[in-house]
């Protein structure tokens, strides 16, 4: 008997390890997936305009799902692109689309995890994730990107960075349940704020 009730409070102490274990993983953020939701192709418009992405420019997309960012930019400026995605099949579209649109040569796609992943040889980076992973970033931001390197991030700003340009864009977008999404590009640039 005293056996069996030692084996139950094992039991529940583990159990209990295990749930809180899980809602701290749930409540920190970094162990939450990023869904992808793909970038109307007005917004990657506006914000690659924001960044000012000329010629001599190198954009990172972290997170580029399907590659529409980093595929517009090479196709538009001319510039070399990188995105950093870690889903698989979203990098197979990618490349395919990029192949198909004619800007291969350009651009590359890497399967890596984008906070550990090297930005130093990007001028520009664009990001559309979640507020826990641009949080995150600040780090790699500092220390990676040389001055006059620009930041532009879609909907989410980086906790604690004012940026120097916020711009809402004109109209909504109708979302599930009739839902209206007023999208919002903030830009940061490195060494001017």
């Amino acid at each position: 008997m005293i056996f069996m009730k030692r084996m139950l409070v094992v039991l529940i102490v583990g159990w209990a390890v295990t749930i809180t274990g899980a809602v701290q993983a749930q409540l920190l953020g970094p162990n939450e997936e990023i869904p992808f939701v793909p970038t109307p192709i007005e917004v990657i418009d506006r914000m690659l305009e924001l960044a000012e992405v000329k010629k001599g420019d190198v954009v990172y997309d972290l997170g580029s799902g399907d590659g529409r960012i980093v595929i517009r930019a090479a196709k538009k400026y001319g510039v070399r692109a990188v995105g950093i995605e870690m889903d698989s099949s979203l990098l197979d579209k990618a490349r395919k689309a990029a192949k198909a649109e004619g800007v291969g040569h350009l651009v590359e796609f890497r399967s890596e995890d984008a906070l550990k992943a090297d930005i130093s040889r990007a001028t520009v980076v664009t990001l559309y994730m979640l507020p826990w992973f641009n949080e995150a970033m600040k780090p790699n931001f500092k220390k990676m990107l040389k001055p006059g390197a620009r930041i532009v991030a879609h909907d989410f700003g980086i906790e604690g960075w004012e940026p120097d340009k916020t711009e809402k864009l004109p109209g909504f977008e109708l979302k599930a349940e009739g839902h209206k999404h007023q999208h919002v590009i903030y830009l940061w640039r490195i060494g001017e704020n």
